[in-house]
């Protein structure tokens, strides 16, 4: 393979490498008893983690630097697996951990963000001058507004191993979304072939997408606006 790529054209060549660039490990959204080991956190973690660079095409790399994990099921059972292993928890503490997170997962959403800009105020997505609105928008197009942003001040040392994109330069957020809008409909149904975390505002728009399906499928281009 990589000795058909040399013969491609430079700007082929990217485009393939690109496009490689997007395949991702199978991700579903089904409940139910995982089978972990602490050694799969990380493949785990890449799994159900998005970034800018999946997207590099868009244009945004100068307005906005964002990585965003989504704390789905499957992502929370490998958390507290490698959590439970780090911190010696005995087998009661470590049951009652996977319990309330699992809990949790069935009335949030939860995604881990990371992100940096030229203008730090505005990537202060907590804030009301934030430059950019934070949205969860599923296949049909429907929006849905955080129920929680909260900003990460001083990340404790098991963010900053576990979410590896904590750091100085980057400023870092939980933000909640409600498993169902106000009408009881769901924000990410069962059935969802994707699901799309939307960074929208004047400076431009940035989608990150978590497409659910067969292993190796790749996630579509996202093609982000950018102010001039």
């Amino acid at each position: 393979m990589l000795r058909a790529m040399g013969r491609l054209p430079l700007a082929s060549l990217l485009l393939a490498l690109a496009l490689a660039g997007c395949a991702t490990q199978s991700i579903a959204l089904e409940t139910g008893t995982r089978s972990f080991t602490a050694d799969d956190y990380e493949r785990v973690y890449d799994a159900w983690t998005r970034d800018q660079t999946d997207f590099a095409w868009t244009r945004m790399n100068d307005v906005l630097l964002v990585t965003a994990t989504y704390e789905a099921w499957e992502f929370r059972w490998a958390y507290v697996v490698r959590y439970a292993r780090d911190h010696s928890l005995e087998d009661d503490a470590r049951t009652a951990m996977l319990r309330a997170t699992l809990d949790d997962a069935r009335r949030n959403h939860r995604f881990f963000v990371t992100l940096s800009g030229p203008v730090f105020r505005e990537q202060n997505l907590a804030s009301e001058r934030s430059a950019w609105r934070v949205l969860l928008v599923d296949e049909d197009g429907r929006q849905t507004t955080p129920a929680e942003i909260q900003r990460v001040r001083r990340p404790t040392a098991a963010e900053q191993v576990y979410f590896p994109t904590v750091g100085p330069h980057r400023q870092a957020f939980r933000i909640v979304f409600p498993v169902r809008r106000e009408d009881g409909s769901e924000t990410i149904p069962a059935d969802s072939s994707w699901v799309v975390l939307r960074f929208a505002g004047a400076r431009g728009q940035l989608d990150l997408k978590w497409v659910f399906g067969e292993e190796g499928e790749a996630d579509e281009p996202t093609v982000a606006r950018r102010a001039d």
